[in-house]
């Protein structure tokens, strides 16, 4: 595996950790939150305002970009990063959980999957050499494995299954990968949440060497606590000395309480969805800005915020623009909201780095509490 890929742990605080992830296109400060731009976009934002909040990576979904402009003509037009105007470092999923939740009609079997694209209904087999080649194709600095990755409540047998499936499809997927200099390979783990399998999971892909391990398949219906348990049963199971990603997570809750449990990367829709539709995140707690309540509000959004678009403007006025349906509603929204997913996971790396993650997280509760109580 290429030396050009790297990670560091600088501190710890329990099992907290703040270090680095090093490619060839930057270092990528950890814990972070990766922004989704799903077809090679963040929705809703220029590439050069998600850096200038502070992101080092964003994501990409394979699925998407296979279909439509498509890898092959994106690596004709000199792959992913000089198509979106994004120098630094991307990481691309699998496809394998788009599949399973967009396809039209899918067909699952020991090779991949084959199915058809919910744009146009065409027909598409996603195998794991398939995806690595996409991934290949698109340039992306961290790669991952294909997986199943199956909805939950869902029973054992279910779930066995499908993390055997993935288990042999990890080996098969880091076979496709090969020597990309500069590149990296993610494992997955899955298992549900049933905990032996978890850790049957864990332990196979250690035992094939990935330069990092996600964990898969959670947010996917459980309520939190399952999560974090299941969390806390795969951690101990993973190398100290490779990045560990919580896929798909989730609220700012949510990305406390795995940073806390020694997980480095997150990614989430959240913060860009909801504020295309008027939902924002605060240190006061959410504010749903088409609320009637906000019509004659004068306060800005968050005045401490580091976004200009939480401050310079009323409440009132994003109402206004959302209710009437504006283009800069959405831009600026999903801003402020990116805006406070940083700065929340900044301060947490301070936190750590202080051994005070514990009183960090307590305080954004109460802030979060005391905000929402004052609102209801």
């Amino acid at each position: 595996m290429s030396a050009q890929f790297s990670f560091a742990v600088k501190a710890t605080d329990g099992a907290a950790r703040v270090g680095a992830i090093f490619t060839t296109r930057g270092m990528i400060h950890t814990p972070a939150f990766m922004p989704v731009g799903t077809a090679a976009t963040v929705k809703a934002m220029h590439p050069n305002a998600v850096r200038a909040l502070g992101y080092d990576i964003v994501l990409s979904n394979t699925y998407h970009l296979m279909l439509a402009p498509g890898a092959e003509r994106i690596a004709a037009l000199g792959g992913l990063h000089k198509f979106m105007n994004w120098p630094h470092p991307i990481l691309t999923d699998s496809g394998g959980f788009q599949v399973m939740s967009l396809a039209k009609l899918r067909k699952l079997s020991e090779r991949g999957v084959t199915f058809q694209s919910h744009i146009d209904g065409s027909r598409h087999e996603l195998t794991p050499e398939r995806s690595m080649e996409v991934q290949r194709l698109l340039g992306s600095d961290i790669q991952m494995q294909l997986d199943e990755c199956v909805r939950l409540p869902c029973s054992r047998d279910e779930v066995d299954r499908a993390m055997r499936l993935s288990l042999r499809w990890a080996e098969r997927s880091k076979d496709a990968f090969g020597d990309q200099s500069g590149h990296a390979i993610f494992g997955i783990v899955q298992g549900g949440t049933e905990k032996d399998l978890r850790v049957l999971s864990a332990q196979a892909l250690v035992e094939m060497g990935f330069h990092g391990y996600a964990i898969g398949g959670l947010a996917v219906g459980e309520p939190q606590a399952a999560m974090l348990e299941m969390i806390d049963v795969v951690i101990p199971h993973l190398p100290f000395d490779k990045p560990r990603y919580l896929m798909g997570v989730g609220t700012p809750d949510d990305l406390l309480q795995a940073m806390l449990r020694g997980v480095d990367m997150c990614d989430c829709v959240m913060p860009t969805r909801a504020g295309r539709h008027g939902m924002v995140f605060t240190r006061r707690g959410r504010l749903n800005l088409r609320n009637a309540r906000f019509a004659d509000d004068p306060r800005p959004i968050d005045p401490l915020s580091s976004s200009p678009m939480a401050r310079d403007y009323s409440r009132a006025y994003w109402r206004h623009l959302v209710k009437s349906g504006e283009i800069l509603a959405m831009m600026g929204l999903t801003e402020v909201n990116l805006a406070y997913y940083q700065d929340l996971v900044a301060g947490a790396r301070l936190a750590i780095g202080a051994g005070r993650l514990d009183s960090y997280i307590a305080d954004a509760q109460r802030n979060w509490a005391e905000g929402e109580a004052e609102a209801a």
